[in-house]
């Protein structure tokens, strides 16, 4: 029992953090009493450090950085070729993780997408089954897109969004990784917050990435995934600390925010 109150008191700290972007971003009021604090994450009994197929084109594992036991990240690597990928966006009207899974019951994983306003209005671009929404960052941070039915992640920075037309997409910041090599530089950026990331391998698969507990400071973060054995090509930073939201339905594992979130991410069986 000693340790369950810990490990409660450590979620709740950690989904309470600012979150930790390079430009603040207004978040809306929260509603921590909606969350009960012992769901914020289900039993991760069936996690293992060893990749699980847990559905065709999906598999799931954990990462466990070596700066703190408690920023342990769950990930799930997807196949394109057997899985497909959509946005959705609700603006003005926010969903806990169970009200997104019940409005999309045959979602193999959701997670949380852009930042937001405190009017839950996306900041960047989104585009949800080709309607678009914002405008693209121009300054900073990376786009996770489907393009011509693939999935495609760019630095805005390098490669700014050209106006080309896009199926889906989300918009984040900082990228993490870059051309396989830790992205962001700055030292002294090591507040630890709750993280959500996307990424893709070399092999063109797509990892989701989620911490239920403390997590890791941006540079930290941006340091480990560059030299994990997770084959990271390019990776950028979704919104997180108290956004931070993961749900895997073959497993049942849930990661519950203490906000409510008006965009998500979702995966689709392929067909």
């Amino acid at each position: 029992m000693p340790h369950l109150i810990l490990l409660c008191v450590v979620l709740l700290l950690s989904a309470c953090a600012t979150v930790d972007v390079p430009q603040p971003i207004v978040r809306g009021s929260a509603q921590i009493e909606s969350v009960p604090i012992e769901t914020l994450a289900a039993p991760a009994s069936a996690l293992t450090f060893d990749w699980q197929m847990i559905a065709p084109g999906v598999e799931v594992r954990t990462i466990a950085p070596p700066q703190s036991a408690l920023a342990q990240m769950v990930v799930v690597r997807l196949d394109p070729a057997q899985v497909q990928f959509r946005v959705h966006y609700q603006p003005g009207q926010p969903r806990l993780i169970g009200e997104w899974q019940a409005e999309l019951p045959d979602a193999a994983v959701i997670v949380n997408a852009n930042f937001f306003t405190p009017e839950h209005l996306i900041t960047g671009l989104l585009v949800s089954d080709r309607q678009v929404f914002g405008r693209s960052f121009t300054d900073r941070g990376g786009m996770f897109s489907v393009q011509n039915g693939q999935p495609v992640i760019q630095s805005l920075i390098a490669q700014p969004h050209d106006g080309r037309p896009l199926e889906q997409a989300v918009q984040a910041f900082p990228m993490l990784v870059h051309e396989r090599a830790a992205a962001y530089q700055r030292a002294t950026d090591t507040r630890a917050s709750r993280r959500t990331v996307i990424g893709m391998d070399s092999q063109g698969r797509v990892l989701l990435m989620a911490t239920p507990g403390i997590g890791l400071g941006l540079y930290d973060l941006s340091q480990y995934l560059a030299n994990t054995d997770l084959d990271l090509v390019t990776a950028f930073n979704l919104d997180g600390g108290r956004s931070t939201m993961m749900a895997i339905a073959a497993t049942r594992y849930v990661i519950n925010s203490f906000d409510a979130v008006p965009a998500v991410l979702a995966v689709y069986p392929q067909g």
